[in-house]
């Protein structure tokens, strides 16, 4: 495994690489944008066919594109959780979605908790990753971050016409919203704030997660998005529920990924208006894999991709998400990596950038050499995730094999699925019965990696 360099750009990249050697790089502002329920053929340069995604393919051309990069867990708060602290699900307080949010410092150290400490300002703008459900404004304070605007509650975050959103423990009110209707959409908000923290905070070095909502349903964006695409597809109509009422789902949906196309596009615009281009790694991703929610089915612009399954399933289109790094000059353009990776690996390459110790507590590995291109790679010798809905499941990755276990709340030693990964990307053929010691091996991973959480327990949760 490692990078793989398009052939077209490889004489170009053996210097760069030589100048890479010769002088260290800066400190780096470090951004890293999340989509919400994204799935992984839902950008152009991941395959995307039905819409365009210009800013986030030209994102990919000028930096790096991860093809085996991993979310935390198959839905958003221990995604999240594992993002923010570097440990995977076996590990980290908050695995599940419900009343759950971050145990006090020294408990569960974010990575902006660390970079702060290390002279950085941070910022978390948008929904956060530190709650699933919570009234407690100042949480995000508490834990690392100096600036926090958004959603507490990822309930609240369903809705894209807040009646509040929080600010550094402060409620702002939007009294001409009602949360499914409104005057104010969500994320022109958090756009606004996230160019403004930019200018502000443009001598350095800063942190900032742009916690971005789409296209995590409710279906919902300005018109300006959605009507260049409603004669495009044959649409049926979602009626509504715990989800908003939508006449045009596959036209909103669209709207809605492009919407934060330009979101993205209009950040990277800022940084350069603001002479910090070169000096900002930019890393875009999803917290887990393609929806199907509020009237939208991710079969419908095949937005899993190659890949089985979405968000709730362990099989890769849950997990496994479309991945961006750009960093002009310091992460080679055009280039594709296959370095298998995860959300927990992230604190630990922000820390190796910025100049931090990388704790011993973490799991993650940082992927700060694949991004420069120089030194070598430190490989996982697994990954492994868990999951406490539908009856409790687990995952590894191993290698090219991977291993899945259902109804782990009914059987913690039930059967295993095992997949290959590298003639079997779309994990139609169960192998188990072939490999029974690759079987052993993962199941005595599985063993390995799980601690036991004082707050949930398998197939407690359905």
């Amino acid at each position: 495994m490692g990078i793989l360099i398009r052939s077209l750009v490889l004489p170009v990249l053996v210097t760069f690489g030589t100048t890479l050697l010769a002088s260290e790089p800066p400190r780096p502002n470090i951004i890293f944008i999340l989509a919400d329920d994204l799935g992984y053929g839902d950008l152009g340069c991941f395959g995307q066919k039905n819409f365009k995604t210009p800013s986030l393919d030209r994102m990919a051309a000028e930096g790096m594109t991860f093809t085996d990069h991993y979310s935390g867990s198959t839905v958003c708060a221990p995604s999240r959780a594992c993002l923010l602290t570097g440990k995977h699900t076996g590990h980290v307080f908050q695995r599940f979605n419900g009343d759950v949010q971050f145990p006090e410092d020294p408990h569960d150290i974010t990575i902006a908790r660390r970079l702060g400490d290390a002279g950085y300002h941070t910022a978390m703008i948008g929904k956060s990753g530190l709650a699933c459900l919570s009234d407690d404004g100042a949480l995000a304070n508490r834990k690392g971050f100096d600036e926090f605007f958004g959603y507490t509650s990822h309930g609240a975050a369903h809705r894209y016409y807040p009646k509040v959103l929080w600010h550094n423990g402060d409620q702002i009110a939007y009294p001409g919203n009602s949360g499914m209707q409104g005057d104010t959409y969500s994320g022109d908000l958090f756009r606004e704030a996230a160019l403004k923290y930019v200018e502000d905070h443009a001598g350095g070095p800063f942190f900032l997660h742009l916690s971005l909502q789409q296209p995590h349903a409710d279906l919902a964006v300005p018109n300006k998005w959605k009507r260049p695409f409603v004669d495009q597809f044959d649409d049926e109509p979602f009626a509504g529920g715990h989800y908003r009422a939508e006449p045009h789902p596959k036209a909103t949906f669209a709207g809605m990924v492009t919407y934060l196309d330009d979101t993205v596009g209009q950040l990277l615009a800022k940084l350069k208006e603001l002479g910090i281009d070169d000096n900002t790694l930019v890393i875009f991703s999803s917290d887990n894999g393609a929806m199907s929610e509020g009237g939208w089915s991710r079969n419908n612009f095949n937005s899993s991709g190659p890949l089985r399954g979405g968000k709730r399933d362990f099989y890769e289109g849950g997990i496994r998400v479309p991945t961006i790094a750009r960093w002009p000059g310091n992460v080679a353009p055009g280039t594709h990596t296959d370095h298998v990776s995860s959300f927990w690996d992230f604190a630990p390459t922000a820390c190796e950038l910025a100049g931090v110790d990388v704790p011993n507590e973490i799991d993650g590995i940082s992927y700060a050499p694949t991004l420069l291109g120089t030194g070598e790679q430190p490989e996982h010798d697994y990954l492994y995730w868990e999951f406490y809905e539908q009856g409790g499941k687990q995952a590894v990755r191993w290698g090219d094999w991977k291993g899945i276990r259902l109804d782990v709340g009914k059987d913690p030693n039930g059967p295993l699925e095992l997949y290959n990964l590298a003639t079997d990307l779309g994990e139609t053929n169960n192998v188990a019965a072939d490999h029974p010691q690759v079987v052993a091996q993962i199941e005595q991973f599985m063993r390995d990696a799980h601690v036991e959480s004082p707050v949930v327990k398998f197939g407690r949760r359905r």
